[in-house]
């Protein structure tokens, strides 16, 4: 997650940040526009420091298994324990079955009148790894080629790391808040998100009423010259609409093919569906993130993006839309043919064939109506089309009109200069859209930057985080938190 070099060094005490290793780091400046930042009221010495924590705790956070399933969160749970207990700032665990706990913990409020509270969250449990396809171990926090190896560094334990570093700093540095900070690390999010659910239902007054929530879900892409292509804030996300297709027909041996059997009628159906295009829909999220990439965009391309309500009526960039891959998800409902069955034996035709459809529906879509549309799609009484689950989810999204998304716009400038801030629409779902409708403002926002490489290696082999994004992720939260909460 290369940084370095990205920064312009704007002030007379660069260097002396530079000795102290922290990529990207702009120098303290003591005039009064420099010092709005929070970090810069820091010595170099405290930030040497921290940054030496960063890569400290993340290797140690990195050994700990907390592979899902089956668990074993309540180890991660300690580890957050401990350091919060040695910096003496107020936390909790809840164990709510054996083997998985949510940490709570609090740095309160110095400055009256106190405003609602900001959450950072968390997630402890990472996806299963072979280790036999790594190149170190996956719990081994190995630094290889200036990176540190671990399942967990790309989703999400680098952040939790962060996170924890800035409620240590807000501590130490007795940062005067007009808000509380909450930081809360949960279980299962990988599964079944059992850990949040369990914590609001039985747990919400520890969130305070908060305003705000920083969560997984950011994506800040380095391009292969190096060049950040935009800083992504996931403001929302997709809803997932599982659905189960099952085709119905004469049965008979394999010898003697029967043209309306079952996985003929099958595949005819699916056939239908892969030939059926969502029309195109634009939300305010896709529109706002055309527009502000329209500048870095080809000539061809940013004409679309400046305007995108009279693009969406255009057949070619319709055409462009679906083959793109990044452009699809953002303006369709999008539908995958995941998963297959039919007999247990080649020789016999069977009776019934089934495929599982892996539906995700923009924002204020109806379900219910767009499974109705896909029954007529595939137009056979044949042919079933039911949804795998009734607890359907829909999805919601967040302003960008608010204080903490202007403060991450004003904190990625300074870090990330030359780099759009967009909003984000996520293909698929986090848990930001169990907290929104408590109203919280929750936000998908990553202070590291990957390349495609090391983007993808997140739920893959060989996942790792730069050394260097680990020395200086923490300081970005923290302008972005103490731009919110503390008093100027």
């Amino acid at each position: 997650m290369s940084q370095t070099g990205s920064i312009v060094c704007r002030f007379t005490l660069c260097l002396l940040l530079a000795s102290v290793s922290l990529p990207g780091a702009v120098g303290q400046n003591k005039s009064a526009p420099e010092r709005a930042f929070f970090s810069d009221r820091i010595s170099a010495d405290h930030l040497q420091q921290y940054a030496d924590l960063a890569v400290q705790w993340t290797q140690e956070y990195f050994r700990i298994d907390t592979t899902n399933p089956p668990g074993n969160k309540a180890r991660a749970a300690a580890f957050f324990k401990k350091i919060l207990d040695d910096e003496g700032i107020e936390n909790r665990v809840f164990e709510y079955t054996p083997g998985r706990a949510d940490l709570w913990a609090r740095v309160p409020h110095t400055v009256e009148p106190a405003r609602r509270p900001i959450v950072l969250l968390n997630h402890m449990d990472v996806v299963t790894s072979d280790p036999s396809h790594w190149k170190v171990p996956p719990f081994s926090g190995e630094i290889v080629d200036g990176a540190i190896y671990g399942r967990g560094a790309q989703d999400m334990k680098d952040e939790g790391i962060a996170q924890l570093l800035v409620m240590v700093m807000l501590r130490r540095e007795k940062v005067p808040l007009d808000r509380d900070v909450i930081l809360l690390a949960v279980s299962d999010e990988e599964v079944n998100s059992t850990g949040t659910e369990w914590f609001i239902a039985h747990q919400r007054d520890l969130l305070g009423n908060a305003e705000f929530l920083i969560n997984e879900g950011g994506e800040n892409i380095r391009a292969a010259d190096g060049h950040l292509k935009y800083v992504g804030v996931d403001v929302g996300e997709k809803s997932a609409l599982w659905l189960h297709m099952v085709a119905h027909g004469k049965p008979g041996h394999g010898s003697r093919p029967i043209a309306d059997s079952a996985p003929n009628r099958l595949i005819a159906a699916l056939n239908r569906i892969r030939a059926y295009h969502p029309p195109i829909k634009l939300l305010p999220i896709a529109e706002e993130f055309l527009r502000g990439m329209a500048p870095y965009e080809t000539p061809a391309r940013a004409r679309y993006f400046r305007n995108p309500r009279s693009a969406i009526w255009d057949k070619n960039f319709q055409r462009e839309a679906e083959r793109d891959e990044t452009l699809n998800y953002l303006l369709h409902n999008t539908i995958s043919i995941t998963m297959l069955g039919g007999s247990p034996q080649t020789n016999v035709i069977p009776e019934e064939a089934w495929a599982n459809l892996d539906v995700r529906l923009l924002p204020g879509e109806d379900p219910k109506q767009f499974l109705e549309t896909l029954r007529r799609v595939v137009n056979d009484p044949n042919v079933t089309v039911e949804p795998q689950s009734s607890d359907f989810q829909p999805a919601n999204f967040a302003s960008t009109a608010t204080l903490l998304y202007a403060a991450i716009r004003r904190v990625s400038a300074r870090y990330f200069p030359g780099a759009p801030v967009v909003p984000f629409l996520l293909s698929g779902t986090d848990e930001n859209q169990i907290y929104r409708p408590l109203g919280i403002h929750a936000y998908g926002f990553n202070p590291y930057t990957a390349t495609e490489e090391e983007n993808d290696t997140e739920h893959a082999n060989d996942e790792r985080i730069r050394v260097e994004e680990v020395r200086r992720g923490f300081r970005v939260i923290y302008d972005v938190v103490t731009g919110v909460a503390a008093k100027k």
